[in-house]
C-alpha cells in the first residue's frame, strides 16, 4: 500500500524524493524476500543423525 501510495504521489507531483523512497521500498521487500528464502532453505530435518 505504501508502494502505490508514493508512485501515485510521484505521478501527480513528479518530485524525484518521492521516486527515490519507492526505489528504496522495493529495494528492502527485495532484501526481506531474500533472507526469508535463505532462512527457509537452512531449515532442514532436525531429527536426522549423522
Amino acid at each position: 500500500m505504501i508502494k502505490q501510495i508514493a508512485w501515485n504521489t510521484f505521478k501527480n507531483t513528479g518530485n524525484i524524493d518521492t521516486f527515490f523512497e519507492l526505489k528504496q521500498i522495493e529495494q528492502m521487500e527485495r532484501i526481506i524476500k531474500a533472507e526469508e528464502n535463505g532462512n527457509n532453505k537452512n531449515q532442514g530435518n532436525s531429527n536426522s543423525r549423522a
